[in-house]
């Protein structure tokens, strides 16, 4: 079972979009679970299921639930048929997921603790972090075999880039990092020149390039991936080269 956490310390950056884009494309090869781990549930949004949890994310945390006993199935239909993927959604228990864990024991290792339940039930895990620094993001990052960091074509985002590398650092076995730009605008100078540099530059950063689209905010709309809903669309294909880029690595 890989490990997948799809994490940006900067809002904003295209982290959703990607984490139900990668779910959808890993779907093609094995089962996929898509945890949503946001307290604003947009990944459980964005795939259609239901935002409610049994007995609350406190029971998960604490064992008293199993992934199996409240996991729901987002099913998408295309012309080549019907793909499933497991969803762990987030409902409004998730707004004290913090003080969960910092209260409960090893609160560090609690995502990892509930995720060994379902070793062997899943070959992808597909983790939708919150933006930013907490002990929930720890959980996951501790938890992933590798860390899918979103950038948008700006200054910050390096920096946002940094702070990633910071919190990796503070686990007992970093997991590398694959950074990929996302939401870039050709018609911008900034925009062009880092899609043409960066990759080369920076280390972490692969050669995918995400566009800005209308089309990826159509998700919200169709409530499914973009590659079950404009398959040829540049998007699709770039969630689909970053998805075989993660797929080969390590």
């Amino acid at each position: 079972m890989k490990v997948i956490a799809v994490y940006s310390t900067k809002g904003g950056a295209g982290k959703t979009s990607a984490a139900v884009n990668l779910a959808w494309e890993a779907s093609a090869s094995g089962s996929v679970l898509l945890w949503d781990l946001d307290a604003q549930g947009a990944s459980t949004f964005l795939t259609g299921v239901k935002p409610k949890l049994k007995g609350g994310v406190a029971k998960l945390v604490k064992g008293s639930n199993s992934i199996s006993d409240v996991v729901r199935t987002a099913k998408f239909t295309t012309a080549e048929g019907q793909r499933a993927v497991h969803v762990l959604p987030a409902d409004d228990s998730y707004r004290e997921l913090e003080l969960m864990l910092d209260s409960a024991k090893g609160s560090r290792r609690r995502v990892e603790k509930v995720l060994k339940d379902a070793s062997g039930e899943y070959d992808t895990v597909i983790l939708d972090c919150p933006p930013g620094a907490s002990l929930v993001a720890e959980n996951a990052v501790r938890a992933a075999d590798l860390i899918v960091t979103p950038l948008p074509p700006a200054a910050l985002s390096l920096r946002s880039l940094d702070q990633v590398r910071e919190l990796v650092a503070e686990s007992a076995k970093p997991a590398p990092i694959l950074a990929f730009l996302s939401m870039v605008d050709r018609r911008k100078a900034t925009h062009r020149r880092a899609a043409e540099k960066l990759s080369n530059e920076v280390k972490e950063i692969v050669d995918v390039v995400v566009p800005a689209t209308v089309v990826v905010e159509r998700m919200g709309d169709e409530q499914a991936p973009v590659g079950t809903f404009a398959p040829r669309h540049p998007a699709a294909q770039a969630y689909r080269e970053l998805w075989s880029l993660i797929a080969d690595h390590g």
